[in-house]
């Protein structure tokens, strides 16, 4: 603390009492403050949060008030508590500074009152009723008479422009008074103000204020007859739990008997004039919001709560406390809607809708602001209410006890109930009445509603507020740095036990770590689990005691980690499957210690594996066989470790890996090994939004060409040495489909063909009959049982299809295409491509058929008028029984096959011409096309971006689901789990399925057009 010098002290310079203008020194002259008199005095300016806005504001008052000032100037030396109120409320707020020079007499407001001691006391707070009895007399109300008069229901004298300036400045003087006695202990050794005090003050002050107003908007709809209607005004939000801020709006609810249009014009007249004289009144919060009626009947409110209220609605409802007008029909009100808050956690759609609503609440904040908005980022005020309400609604149905209004409150009703370990309540709200006091300090400087702090270069504005929130030096930083602390040090804390207070207990539940914690009942940790999220909320309970109970170090260990995790968890597609995969994985990796100390020290990692098993069933199997790929999921000095194997890498190593065994089956379990640990990585990254689609369906091809190149080359060898002399044939293996065009996905078959080649002097019947052994122990290596996704080779493609022999020589191949070769098999051409085997005889097999895919001239026109017939009997016959064509990403209105037959079409017809057209990859001859411009670059873009939502969104359900399928399912958990895996913002089900639809719609105009040109 600092102490004024002793009176015989010489008066310090302006700088060192914290005045900085230039006209701080005249201003104290003028003042008379220049003695050694004033030192005391001078001393307590400077501890104001702006001493030259005080000093400043002092002067104006003494101009304002001429000789009158000597009884300021008196007060100030011989009433310490008025002369704290005095120098906190001029310099901390401006607004209230420029009321109190407009209004001076107003000064004596915050004068000690008789009889108290001028030191250590503060301004007397009035009661509610006198603050009402204030804001009535203004407006010359008296009380209401007449048949459906209300107790508490007034009519104003004065009405109109006057009533509003009326009731503004007393409202005003009211602030004033609270801020003064609020901000005092920044200048003196006056008591600090509760929150609690304060919010709870404010509430009232809105009650005295709308009881005021409504008598305005009784006396102006009603001038000369007694009101004919009882209404009654319900707070909500903020101001229902009677925790206002000094500037909010004031949300209400209005009920009626009979809602006429008389309620109507009084409720919408009281709205009006609160808005005018004290803050903005709000109604949105009635049933159907700002497009419902303003005022309804207590019957029309119950039915609409019966029938159409969303679960955020009974959410608002927590707050709800009747504030003026008819107070018996507001606790009517609030008795016949209470039992339905109660049984909103039990509603069905309960957890989607909260989550939904929590994420509208983050996204309103622009990501710029985020860190420094104390109500709505992370580690804010929203957090703590939000989980407070949470588990009002989980619990509050069968304990009455927490059935309480404010957040405090609240919280100390979850402690005594056993929901909340006391410690973390008591820091939980510490946190949270420091950010209510930041928050308060912020709107008083020049009383706006705001919530965001100063930029962290505006250092004198930051200044300012560690001082008006009572922040002092400490050791070695200044105010300013105990401030930037205190915000990050709450804001930390607010984000760490948000988790804490939701999962802790249920630890504690399970396994006692620590006599003093918190223990739900196991009803209670059921009830708290399925509103986190957990359908099967019995199992996931079991789950936990697997976790923790697993033996004592790793049940440490996992008691410090679950908290976070199981947030994370709960806020994926599927909490129930990526709890019980996580399970599984800890199981597996029960002798890798490396395994839980990577979670517990890396939190990126815990979070992207949260995420990753909380979403797909395809990836967990992978990562219990390949645990491994979990350290990737770190980051790197360049960025997530996930991103740093290139494909061409991988395919190295496979091949390496495989070709260190003789027998094929030790081969291709080598190479499987390496398969699986690839696919957990590109999945993983897949779902984490770190891949695009062509990056996901280069390295899953790129992944299949190397497994097929170890198979090819373990059969060889494994011939070879069954024959005791080289082969007789060389064999190459071409990619068609797909694979030939680098656009694998999770669930593809590879579609191949089998070329051979005669070593010299080796017949063809030889060289065949030895290639179709290799090709079929090839197929039998790669389609061994496994639980790997499987290993499908398929030969479907090649002359002749299935009737056809499944290896060729390079000269039959000729021979055929020459002769034989259909207008579907010529199409399928276009994407071959090498893939295993001999490379010399596979580039001799793409320049022979590159004759028969891009003839000179194109292809005929018989030959397309076949591809549109074949395409026609695809649409009508292939589409699976019961499937929509709609939504299905293969063969549905404007998916894969829409796309891929239109590319294809144009290649036949003009890649003699384009040699960019000479392309396996969809999308790169997409580019081609339009380069060439064979289409218009607005059709080429919406081909493109169907192609590759149709792909992503079929990836996403083989990764969800865990097994290859092309159909979109229909709205409901699995869409919305295929929506968030696709990338799609917050998994919205409906707005994903509705760009599906939009996007596929214009594609299949195009194609209807390009297609049939």
């Amino acid at each position: 603390m600092v102490r004024p010098p002793t009176s015989r002290s010489v008066v310090p310079g302006a700088g060192r009492l914290g005045l900085v203008e230039p006209s701080a020194p005249a201003d104290l002259q003028r003042l008379g403050w220049f003695d050694e008199d004033s030192l005391e005095l001078l001393w307590s300016l400077s501890r104001a949060a702006n001493a030259d806005l005080a000093l400043r504001t002092i002067v104006r008052l003494s101009d304002a008030l001429g000789e009158d000032f000597s009884e300021v100037a008196a007060a100030l030396r011989s009433d310490k508590g008025f002369r704290g109120r005095l120098f906190g409320l001029t310099g901390a707020s401006s607004a209230l500074a420029d009321h109190l020079v407009s209004d001076p007499d107003t000064w004596r407001l915050l004068l000690t009152p008789e009889g108290k001691s001028s030191k250590g006391s503060r301004v007397e707070l009035p009661s509610k009723d006198q603050l009402t009895q204030q804001l009535l007399d203004a407006v010359e109300a008296v009380p209401e008479t007449g048949e459906n008069a209300a107790p508490d229901l007034y009519r104003a004298g004065i009405i109109g422009s006057e009533a509003v300036l009326a009731l503004r400045k007393t409202y005003r003087d009211q602030v004033m008074v609270l801020a003064a006695a609020d901000l005092a202990a920044t200048v003196e050794n006056e008591p600090v103000l509760p929150y609690q005090l304060v919010g709870t003050q404010l509430s009232d002050m809105a009650d005295a204020a709308l009881t005021a107003a409504l008598a305005v908007a009784v006396a102006t709809v009603c001038p000369d007859k007694p009101c004919p209607t009882r209404l009654a005004v319900v707070a909500m939000g903020k101001c229902g739990a009677r925790e206002l801020n000094y500037v909010s709006d004031v949300d209400v609810v209005f009920v009626a008997e009979p809602a006429d249009a008389v309620a109507s014009r009084i409720a919408g007249e009281m709205m009006r004039i609160g808005s005018s004289a004290f803050f903005e009144v709000d109604a949105a919060l009635r049933p159907e919001g700002k497009r419902g009626e303003l005022v309804r009947t207590l019957e029309s409110h119950v039915a609409y709560y019966k029938r159409w209220a969303k679960t955020w609605e009974f959410q608002a409802l927590l707050k709800a406390r009747p504030m003026t007008g008819d107070l018996e029909l507001g606790h009517e009100y609030v008795a016949a809607l209470n039992p339905m808050v109660w049984l909103a956690s039990q509603r069905e759609d309960f957890v989607p809708e909260v989550r939904a609503m929590r994420r509208r609440v983050e996204e309103m904040v622009p990501p710029e602001l985020r860190e420094r908005e104390i109500k709505l980022g992370r580690g804010s005020l929203r957090d703590v209410e939000f989980a407070v309400q949470l588990l009002q609604l989980v619990h509050g149905r069968t304990d009455e006890s927490l059935r309480v209004l404010g957040t405090t409150d609240a919280l100390a009703a979850l402690t005594d109930g056993g929901y909340i370990g006391r410690d973390d309540a008591a820091n939980l709200t510490a946190s949270y009445e420091f950010l209510r006091l930041i928050e308060h300090r912020l709107q008083l400087q020049r009383m706006k509603r705001t919530h965001t702090l100063p930029p962290p270069d505006d250092e004198e504005a930051l200044r300012w507020l560690a001082r008006a929130a009572h922040m002092r030096p400490d050791g070695n930083r200044d105010s300013l740095g105990v401030l930037n602390a205190e915000i990050k040090r709450n804001a930390q804390r607010i984000r760490r036990l948000h988790a804490k207070l939701f999962y802790r207990p249920l630890l504690d539940s399970v396994v006692r770590f620590d006599s003093d914690t918190v223990r739900l009942t196991p009803d209670a940790a059921i009830r708290q689990l399925a509103a986190l999220g957990y359908a099967a909320p019995e199992n996931a309970l079991g789950h936990l005691r697997a976790l923790v109970g697993g033996g004592a170090r790793r049940g440490q260990i996992q008691a410090v980690l679950l908290p976070t995790l199981l947030e994370w968890l709960a806020d994926t597609p599927d909490p129930d499957a990526g709890l019980l995969n996580y399970r599984r994985l800890c199981e597996a990796t029960v002798d890798h210690t490396w395994f839980l100390r990577m979670l517990r020290d890396e939190g990126a990692v815990a979070q992207r594996l949260m995420i990753v098993l909380g979403s797909s069933a395809y990836v967990p199997d992978l990562l219990i066989k390949a645990p491994e790929v979990v350290r990737l999921f770190a980051d790197g000095p360049t960025g997530p470790k996930l991103l740093d194997a290139e494909p061409e890498e991988t395919y190295r190593a496979i091949l390496s890996s495989s070709g260190r065994y003789e027998d094929p089956a030790r081969a291709i379990n080598a190479a499987r090994s390496l398969r699986r640990h690839e696919l957990a990585r590109v999945a993983s990254a897949d779902i984490l939004g770190m891949l695009d689609v062509p990056q996901v369906c280069r390295a899953l091809s790129s992944v299949w060409a190397a497994v097929i190149n170890a198979a090819l080359a373990a059969a060889i060898r494994a011939s070879e040495a069954e024959r005791g002399e080289p082969a007789p044939a060389r064999l190459a293996v071409i990619g068609m489909g797909r694979l030939g065009g680098g656009e694998l996905g999770y669930g593809s078959d590879a579609d191949v063909l089998f070329v051979c080649e005669p070593t010299e002097g080796v017949e063809d019947s030889v060289a065949v009959k030895w290639a179709n052994g290799i090709a079929d122990r090839i197929r039998k290596l790669l389609g061994a049982p496994s639980t790997d996704p499987p290993l499908e080779v398929d030969t479907g493609l090649r002359p002749e299809g299935r009737n056809g022999p499944v290896v060729r020589t390079l000269s039959s191949y000729e021979a055929y295409y020459a002769q034989w070769a259909q207008a579907w098999e010529v199409q399928a051409l276009l994407r071959a491509h090498q893939v295993a085997g001999n490379q010399d005889l596979g580039i001799k097999f793409l320049l022979m058929v590159d004759k028969v895919r891009y003839p000179e001239g194109g292809v005929s026109a018989e030959a397309v008028r076949e591809i549109r017939r074949i395409k026609a009997r695809v649409d009508s016959e292939r589409l699976p029984k019961g499937a929509d064509p709609a939504t299905h990403t293969k063969l549905g209105r404007g998916g894969l096959a829409d796309i891929e037959w239109t590319v294809q079409l144009i290649q036949l017809r003009h890649a003699h011409d384009v040699l960019a057209l000479h392309n396996t990859s969809t999308l790169q001859s997409l580019d081609a096309i339009g380069a060439a411009e064979l289409l218009s670059e607005s059709d080429v873009e919406l081909l493109r971006e169907a192609w590759i939502l149709a792909t992503k969104a079929r990836n996403a359900l083989v990764l969800v689901r865990g097994k290859p399928t092309d159909q979109l399912p229909a709205p409901g958990h699995i869409l919305s789990a295929v929506a968030k895996v696709a990338g799609w913002p917050n998994g919205d089900a409906g707005e994903f399925l509705d760009n599906y639809l939009r996007v596929t719609r214009r594609a299949k105009a195009v194609v209807e057009r390009a297609f049939g040109a």
